[in-house]
């Protein structure tokens, strides 16, 4: 599982369409000139949090990101209120198209993995060396800076 990405990590999307709206004005010029419909943008470099890990599907599901549109059958709930229309409901994103966000920084991140003396391990950055998460059991804070 690519960088052990668990539920309530921030991370960021870093494949597929762009959102940037610079390169799709050129592109949509592009696709008008020639007699195409305009593209929409992506989700290529937002960040969200993980709100759940499908790890046999390697698919994260990211709040805000990939978003459908689901058309759901009117009905009544047990208040008496009545539900469905349309929703637009988040879907599983591939694991290989998000990368793990440094909660502090906001910029992506590699992370590696170090044992320490009793053999556990801790997750950490790998510039600077920083634990993310994992070390308070073995008495170092998160956000702290350890020696290479």
């Amino acid at each position: 599982m690519a960088a052990k990405i668990k539920k309530g990590d921030l991370v960021e999307v870093i494949a597929g369409r762009t959102a940037d709206q610079k390169k799709i004005d050129e592109r949509n010029a592009r696709r008008a000139a020639e007699g195409l419909e305009p593209i929409k943008p992506g989700d290529k470099g937002k960040q969200g949090r993980v709100i759940k890990v499908f790890p046999k599907e390697q698919k994260v599901l990211v709040e805000g990101v990939n978003l459908k549109t689901r058309h759901v059958r009117e009905g009544q709930s047990a208040q008496g209120q009545v539900t469905g229309g349309i929703q637009l409901i988040e879907a599983p994103i591939s694991l290989s198209k998000v990368a793990l966000v440094d909660p502090e920084t906001k910029q992506r991140v590699r992370v590696g993995f170090r044992i320490d003396v009793d053999e556990n391990g801790k997750r950490v950055s790998r510039k600077p060396i920083r634990v993310i998460r994992g070390g308070a059991k073995r008495g170092l804070e998160t956000g702290k800076e350890i020696g290479a």
